[in-house]
């Protein structure tokens, strides 16, 4: 039931990466948000038994990259369990060694601030070191178990 009710909640979709010794790492989330202007804070919820998470538990910065309407097989693909995710991506190291993607609508490095127990979570409280908010576009969003376009 829970499920449920957040499925008519619409959620803008982001990818999270870190790197860590066996390379990088991505998830997608529809759990960021914005915690505070000053300092500048996000937050996100990461799995514990998500194959990042031993990377993410240990990595001292993050990459957040908010994707457009354009990025379904993107999202999809960092969402999909056993998927080579930075294989056939296009990305490029960027501060900190955060792996950034390549034609998101914008895009953070955070360093990571704490990492909250919640359930079979983790609320993970970031705050923006590096930042490009400038790609134009329309978000991505999640709604009913699928990817869809914003429409006025």
């Amino acid at each position: 039931m829970f499920r449920a009710v957040f499925r008519q909640h619409a959620a803008g979709v982001a990818v999270i990466t870190a790197t860590g010794d066996e390379g990088p790492v991505g998830f997608t989330a529809t759990s960021v948000g914005s915690v505070a202007a000053e300092p500048p804070l996000l937050s996100f919820g990461a799995g514990t038994g998500s194959s990042s998470w031993p990377t993410l538990a240990r990595a001292e910065y993050v990459g957040v990259h908010i994707l457009g309407e354009h990025q379904q097989e993107l999202a999809a693909t960092f969402a999909r369990k056993g998927a080579d995710r930075f294989g056939g991506t296009s990305w490029r190291p960027g501060p900190h060694g955060v792996p950034l993607l390549d034609g998101v609508l914008a895009w953070l490095v955070c360093r990571v601030a704490a990492r909250i127990p919640a359930g079979d979570h983790r609320l993970v409280l970031a705050e923006a070191v590096a930042l490009d908010p400038t790609s134009p576009g329309r978000p991505l969003l999640y709604h009913q178990g699928g990817f869809n376009a914003l429409r006025h």
